[in-house]
C-alpha cells in the first residue's frame, strides 16, 4: 500500500481562509489581507537554523516586498509564547502565526506524509 503524502496547493487555486493566534496572542486572518498580495510561509519550528536563516532573509527584504505591495506571514506549529521569543531574539518585523494543530498548514499542503528518501516522514 503506498502512503498517502501531502497534495500542494496548485497554481490559480484560491488560498484556503484561516485566522491564527499570532506572537503577541492577537488574532490575524487572511481575510485581513483581502485585496493584497500576500506570501505566506510555512517552517517547521521556531529557532532551528534554517528556519531562523529564512525568516532572517524575509526581515531583511522585508522593506523590497512591501515596496513590491507584499506582506509576510510566517506560520508554525509553535506556540504563540515561543514565536514572542523567536521574534524578539532575531528582531523580525512581520507577523509569525501559531498553527499548533496543524490545520492550516494541512490545508495548504504544508504538513503531512512527505515522501523523503525513500522514506515516509510526518511533517
Amino acid at each position: 500500500m503506498s502512503p498517502k503524502l501531502t497534495t500542494k496547493l496548485q497554481p490559480g487555486t484560491q488560498a484556503p481562509d484561516f485566522t491564527l493566534q499570532d506572537a503577541e496572542g492577537k488574532q490575524t486572518a487572511l481575510a485581513d489581507y483581502r485585496g493584497k498580495n500576500v506570501i505566506v510561509y510555512f517552517y517547521p519550528e521556531a529557532a532551528t537554523p534554517g528556519c531562523t536563516t529564512e525568516a532572517c532573509d524575509f526581515r531583511d527584504n522585508l522593506a523590497s516586498f512591501q515596496g513590491s505591495g507584499y506582506a509576510v506571514l510566517g506560520i508554525s506549529p509553535d506556540a504563540p509564547e515561543k514565536l514572542a521569543n523567536f521574534t524578539g531574539d532575531f528582531g523580525l518585523t512581520f507577523p509569525l502565526l501559531a498553527d499548533e494543530d496543524h490545520a492550516v498548514a494541512l490545508a495548504y499542503g504544508a504538513w503531512g506524509e512527505k515522501l523523503i528518501d525513500g522514506e515516509v516522514h510526518e511533517g
